[in-house]
């Protein structure tokens, strides 16, 4: 651009003492050529150009009078406002344009006014006012316009449909989930080989790995230790666990995180786990001692779970994209039953209704069948509300996974008049939704056994949570496993394969004098003694 206004001064004026603008407007851009990002300099530089442009404006329309009539001679200087304009518009800088806008009329006022052509000064001829109008109508449009421009010219980009993107992020993620050692997203395994290898780095007596859950609160994915602690799992009390949740900046205290500080002098280790700028979790590390945990510890601490933030907000997503789906389709089939196969019994129950009130006198017979018949439709429907009820229980994150056990097992007592006993030892910490979710089915699974084939009258349900550690019993006084149904057996199967999926342990053995006990064990028991609540409920409730 500078060379073009050199070419277009010399050509109008005749004078190449003219370009001594060009020299000056060379000098004004370097700012702005040099140090382009600066945030001084380089409008500074801007505006250094437009305040040249508008003076050379007036001086070379007043140097071409002769060659150029009425002061037309400005064309050709004021091309060179695109330059400082069309930066600040592409730098998205529209109140710098205005500026300069503002800059380049006020210099064009002042060239004009300095500069004569007889006893007329030059902004009084209609070619320069013409000339410079045109320019910063140009310029305005450049300035005002160009983020428009810009915007129109761009190919726009394909909106993407929500289920083929979902399909294709889904089957990313199965490719990577069958790519990675192990080929695990499981965040209880993954927190428990974190553990082990922050044991190596920096030797404690507790440690855990928390993430976040519902209602601000955490979740314990793994703990180590002699002993069971009761961690802090809110996010609002004043502790260690709440500054590095805040902060994503590792802690260190001299007393302990859990809610029963214990006696002694205690070094404790808060460490976020930073995925990104989200915080996932945490890690906290205990001794007895002080001064455990120097800078040189945190930081060899902070080496190693770096990289596991990553593998456990990956785990912990495919966990919640699991849940998500499971819910789902448990919520479609039960609706697919309930307005499909349901309503079909129904309805040939009141055929059967109707077959038995038109049968006429003396076809006793055909009236027991249509009894027997009729009773067995009523089994079969009763079976299929129960499935649904079984389909759509849900762990409610307010009332826990004793509250829906004991939901389940009473509306099911109630069906096959069993009496219920409950024994119920729930702490206050949550175990993930997901393990939740699964405890639930298996405990469903095993209380709908006793119920179908075991022909008990009591029924005894034990429920145990101390995160990570948990445990579910199902007793029954029944007839064990003697006449066991094939049905029954692909029950214990489906047990077996949930309590796989969560890392726990299923136990069946007999119970004495008779029955059967199913249990689940979900991590090792805590050491400590527990106050449990048991009720006696009565039959059917």
């Amino acid at each position: 651009m500078l060379a073009l206004v050199a070419v277009l001064t010399l050509t109008a004026t005749e004078d190449p003492a003219q370009l001594i603008w060009i020299v000056l407007l060379a000098i004004a851009a370097v700012p702005a050529f040099v140090a382009r990002e600066h945030p001084i300099l380089a409008p500074l530089g801007r505006f250094a150009e437009v305040v040249v442009t508008g003076l050379a404006a007036g001086s070379i329309a007043t140097a071409a009078i002769g060659q150029v009539d009425a002061g037309f001679g400005a064309e050709a200087v004021l091309p060179y406002l695109a330059v400082p304009l069309l930066t600040a518009a592409l730098h998205r800088r529209h109140t710098e344009g205005a500026a300069l806008l503002g800059a380049a009329a006020l210099a064009m006022v002042a060239g004009g006014l300095v500069n004569k052509t007889g006893d007329d000064f030059t902004l009084t001829q209609p070619g320069y006012l013409a000339a410079c109008g045109q320019w910063l109508v140009l310029g305005a449009i450049i300035t005002f316009a160009a983020e428009t421009m810009r915007q129109l010219l761009q190919p726009p980009e394909p909106t993407p449909q929500p289920y083929a993107e979902a399909t294709r992020l889904l089957t990313q993620l199965r490719s990577v989930a069958r790519s990675l050692p192990g080929a695990t997203l499981d965040p209880g395994g993954i927190s428990e080989h974190l553990l082990e290898e922050l044991r190596m780095v920096a030797p404690g007596h507790r440690a855990a790995v928390l993430s976040a859950s519902g209602g601000g609160r955490l979740v314990v994915l793994a703990q180590t230790g002699a002993e069971r602690v009761d961690w802090e799992t809110t996010l609002d009390a004043d502790s260690a666990i709440a500054d590095a949740w805040a902060t994503q900046q590792p802690q260190v205290a001299s007393r302990s995180q859990a809610r029963t500080h214990q006696d002694g002098e205690v070094s404790s280790l808060v460490v976020p786990l930073v995925a990104g700028v989200r915080t996932i979790g945490l890690v906290i590390l205990e001794t007895d001692g002080t001064g455990a945990y120097p800078s040189v510890v945190v930081q060899g601490v902070t080496e190693v779970t770096g990289p596991a933030a990553l593998r456990l907000e990956a785990a912990l997503l495919f966990d919640d994209v699991r849940s998500l789906a499971t819910n789902e389709e448990r919520q479609r089939l039960a609706r697919e039953i309930h307005d499909g196969v349901a309503q079909e019994l129904v309805m040939v129950g009141y055929g059967i209704d109707n077959a038995q009130a038109t049968l006429p006198e003396g076809a006793e017979e055909t009236a027991e069948e249509l009894r027997v018949l009729r009773a067995e439709v009523t089994r079969v429907i009763t079976e299929l509300r129960l499935s649904l009820f079984e389909l759509r229980s849900e762990v409610d994150r307010n009332g826990g996974l004793a509250a829906a056990i004991a939901e389940y097992a009473r509306t099911l007592g109630t069906s096959a008049g069993l009496r219920v006993h409950f024994t119920f030892d729930e702490s206050t910490a949550r175990l993930p939704a997901a393990t939740e979710a699964e405890l639930l089915r298996i405990a469903q699974e095993a209380i709908t056994n006793a119920r179908k084939h075991a022909g008990a009258s009591n029924l005894w349900v034990t429920c145990t949570v101390d995160p990570p550690y948990a445990e579910i019993e199902v007793s029954d006084d029944g007839k064990g496993f003697a006449d066991e149904r094939p049905d029954g057996r692909y029950g214990l199967t489906i047990m077996a394969e949930r309590a796989e999926r969560i890392r726990g342990r299923l136990k069946i053995t007999p119970r004495h004098p008779s029955g059967t006990t199913v249990a689940v064990v979900l991590g090792t028991p805590p050491r400590r003694d527990s106050v449990r609540d048991s009720v006696s409920a009565p039959e059917g409730e």
